[in-house]
């Protein structure tokens, strides 16, 4: 049995195709290079590896999958913020990836693993779990909306094509990886504190909750679906922790005392604050390993 990875250098991909090593025959990673991130293949086994420079709008990775092997998709455009700026090319993009992938599953009888959002859920007053009706969700960015539709498409076809999958709803990610951003709250506040730049959070956005998720949570939950078989159509919250931004500075101030906050106007993320329940995904056994206080030392250590 081999797996697939789809947009396998990113920040989650180039840590999940080492934290496999081992575990399958082969393991094929596709990415079309688009963030350049180059250094995401540094020091990989060829002979467990092969890597394909893809556009996976268009590529037909049908002659890749054979019956009962993993396709999971990390391949997307995930600025939420640009999104306004660029909504019919992250919908365009996005939504023709997930159903390319999709589809040549279905076809081959493999099992499908979709990453989306919790930022579906958009500004809620309680938590949320995964029980919410399309009416109670609240998305804010083109990304967000564009995830549930890509949900949406999975679930076409897990009825109609009897796929095998499972759909996540991944928290925020913090953590390192060869594939880093720095663009998500809190990767970027410690490149900023690590310079002494001030930390820019969004007006208003001091005290608001977020769900946020370690990196090494996250790939546990994948290779615990894969393990466990868990590929019957449902979705999953999964998050490591749900934060306020004050958090998240507080930790950091440990580390870096004296740090100086500017506040800054956006358009979507002052409108956002919810909380989420990882409940349903911990039925399955599943344990949450992940720390703030590991990952933002290390993260901090780093840049020293």
């Amino acid at each position: 049995m081999k797996i697939i990875v789809a947009g396998g250098l990113g920040h989650i991909g180039s840590y999940f195709i080492r934290d496999i090593s081992g575990l399958f025959e082969k393991v094929i990673i596709i990415d079309n290079l688009r963030t350049q991130r180059y250094c995401s293949l540094f020091n990989l086994d060829l002979n467990k590896n092969k890597f394909l420079n893809e556009d996976l709008t268009t590529y037909d990775i049908s002659h890749l999958i054979e019956e009962g092997d993993i396709v999971l998709n990390l391949a997307a455009i995930t600025d939420a913020t640009s999104s306004i700026i660029n909504k019919d090319e992250v919908e365009n993009n996005n939504l023709k990836i997930t159903e390319n992938l999709a589809l040549s599953s279905a076809k081959k009888n493999a099992k499908f693993i979709f990453i989306s959002s919790t930022s579906v859920y958009g500004s809620q007053k309680e938590i949320v779990d995964e029980n919410s009706t399309d009416e109670d969700l609240n998305p804010q960015s083109p990304y967000a909306e564009t995830k549930l539709k890509e949900e949406a498409l999975v679930k076409k076809f897990i009825s109609e094509y009897n796929l095998k999958a499972c759909i996540f709803r991944f928290g925020t990610i913090y953590g390192t990886s060869p594939g880093i951003r720095f663009h998500t709250a809190v990767n970027k506040f410690c490149w900023q504190a690590s310079f002494g730049i001030p930390l820019t959070v969004w007006k208003d956005n001091y005290h608001q909750m977020r769900p946020y998720l370690d990196l090494k949570d996250a790939s546990n939950s994948i290779k615990h679906v894969i393990n466990n078989n868990l590929f019957h159509g449902e979705t999953y919250n999964v998050l490591t922790n749900n934060l306020r931004v004050s958090d998240i500075i507080e930790i950091i101030e440990q580390h870096v005392p004296n740090l100086e906050i500017q506040f800054v106007d956006s358009p979507i993320m002052n409108q956002l604050s919810y909380e989420v329940s990882s409940k349903k995904f911990k039925e399955t056994s599943f344990k949450y390993l992940g720390s703030p206080q590991i990952q933002i030392a290390n993260t901090l250590n780093l840049f020293k």
